[in-house]
């Protein structure tokens, strides 16, 4: 007869039910997989047996077929290998498969009959529990994750032993987990870098609170040693803490890339992910066979940080334009599509020539115009076109250098405002299905981002002016609202709309 256990796949951050289909029949033993699996999913042959083996449990010494249903879908990974186990001692009469129908299995096995920890199991859970399933057993290693989903029971087991004893003699406990408890982890000492320690820099320090409080991009421009990297550094101190709908929304994305820790199963800060000049373009954006989420994604919902932006290919950057605009990617291949999300805020440093001195004070540039306009072109017109902030870090001067006198304004200062205008945003879009400023579209922008008859013509001169674009003049009014709740203020008034105007270092 056969039996079914229930598990599910992921692919992309979707979840996708799987029915494990086992059937012993009398013929030569041996077990065969059947139902699209990878390489992992078919060795779990040979670690299902030596587990039920090492976990004295019976084993049959006849032909096991290992149907994963849906066929037509791939199964990756290892996470099959507990409900094949199940499966198995369903059909050695040690399990009824009636007590296993509102339950779930995940999980690897070692050797030895332990269960090891998997990737993915927050989006698989979340995904049972849509299919309608009511219990779900996972490694104890991955419980904490698993019960950051409300509405499902979950158990977690050390040993195959442990499963199987759940249903005949010795139930498990569920585990419970606190998601407020590990929100409020999160605080100003779990970072190295403060702003107190910045010396000078008052312009950048005000363009970076306004990034931070409105979700808007920024490049930095500057001579060598003028404190971009470091400002860079000390940037997620003064990010607001994370909604629990973010939250939930990253731990998803690293449960998949396995990047989460076990004893902080829910991600509690925003992701600061600073990429280095070599990373390839599937590096940044995601890709495989299977595509994999890239750097962008893992920064949904913090900041991606591109030192010498310059110096990335081209090629490289070009990509990050759609993700910009949309706020996810789409990675096609020839049998399926995933797509990723990607709302994070693009911080850029540069230096504004080759030799890095283009405009010094103090020091004199070497290069050629010829060399300057190269160095330059890698930025595009319609890359900068979505970069809201630009601004120029000057050298520091000698007072300001020597005469240091520690009154510089501490992270926690900036932060408290940042998190009050991040408040007046969150309540203010609540119906919306936006939490920023930044994820503004047209329409919204016309509702909420209106302005007087003065500053509608200070904005037609900008317009002529500087020969702005319908981008750039949407994203302008998304800066002075953010400049404008950052004043507390309900309206964006001509004061907003120029501080707003004067963010911009190269033409786009």
């Amino acid at each position: 007869m056969v039996n079914k256990v229930t598990t599910a796949t992921v692919i992309g951050l979707n979840a996708y039910k799987v029915d494990v289909e086992i059937d012993v029949t009398n013929s030569l033993p041996g077990i065969s997989i059947v139902g699209l699996p990878d390489a992992a999913v078919n060795e779990a042959r040979d670690r299902v047996r030596s587990a039920s083996k090492n976990s004295n449990l019976t084993f049959p010494d006849r032909k096991i077929v290992v149907n994963l249903a849906p066929a037509d879908l791939k199964k990756e990974g290892t996470n099959f290998d507990l409900p094949i186990a199940v499966g198995i001692q369903v059909e050695e009469g040690v399990l009824e498969s009636q007590k296993l129908d509102d339950y779930a299995f995940i999980g690897e096995l070692s050797l030895d009959g332990s269960l090891r920890s998997v990737s993915g199991v927050l989006p698989l859970v979340i995904g049972l529990k849509e299919f309608g399933i009511k219990n779900v057993i996972v490694p104890e290693a991955n419980a904490k994750e698993a019960a950051l989903v409300d509405g499902i029971n979950v158990y977690g087991a050390k040993f195959l032993s442990e499963v199987v004893a759940h249903f005949t003699e010795n139930p498990l406990s569920p585990t419970i987990v606190d998601i407020k408890k590990y929100l409020s982890k999160e605080s100003l000492e779990t970072f190295i870098y403060d702003f107190k320690d910045v010396k000078g820099q008052q312009k950048a320090k005000r363009a970076m609170e306004i990034a931070a409080a409105g979700g808007h991009n920024l490049l930095m421009i500057g001579s060598p040693g003028s404190g971009k990297s470091l400002m860079a550094k000390c940037f997620p101190s003064i990010l607001p803490p994370l909604e629990l709908s973010e939250a939930l929304e990253l731990t998803k994305i690293y449960s998949v890339c396995g990047l989460l820790s076990q004893d902080e199963p829910l991600m509690a800060k925003r992701p600061f992910r600073a990429v280095h000049h070599t990373a390839s373009a599937n590096g940044i954006i995601g890709g495989g066979t299977n595509p994999k989420p890239g750097e962008i994604t893992l920064a949904h919902r913090g900041v991606l940080f591109l030192d010498e932006m310059v110096e990335f290919p081209r090629s490289v950057l070009e990509v990050l334009r759609q993700p910009l605009e949309d706020g996810e990617i789409v990675i096609s291949r020839a049998k399926h599509s995933v797509k990723y999300p990607a709302k994070f805020l693009l911080l850029g440093a540069m230096n504004p020539c080759p030799c890095g001195y283009l405009g010094d004070k103090e020091k004199q540039c070497t290069c050629t115009d010829y060399q300057i306009q190269r160095y330059l072109s890698k930025l595009s017109g319609p890359l900068l076109d979505r970069i809201d902030l630009q601004i120029d870090v000057p050298r520091l001067t000698a007072e300001e250098l020597l005469n240091y006198n520690g009154q510089e304004e501490a992270s926690a200062q900036i932060r408290e405002r940042v998190i009050k205008a991040r408040k007046i945003q969150v309540e203010r879009y609540k119906n919306d299905g936006i939490l920023t400023n930044s994820e503004l579209t047209p329409k919204l922008i016309k509702k909420y981002c209106k302005i007087d008859k003065d500053s509608t013509q200070l904005f037609h001169s900008a317009i002529i002016k500087y020969q702005l674009s319908g981008r750039r003049y949407d994203r302008i009014l998304k800066l002075a609202r953010t400049i404008a709740d950052l004043d507390g203020s309900e309206n964006i008034e001509q004061i907003h709309l120029m501080q707003a105007l004067q963010y911009r270092v190269l033409n786009a």
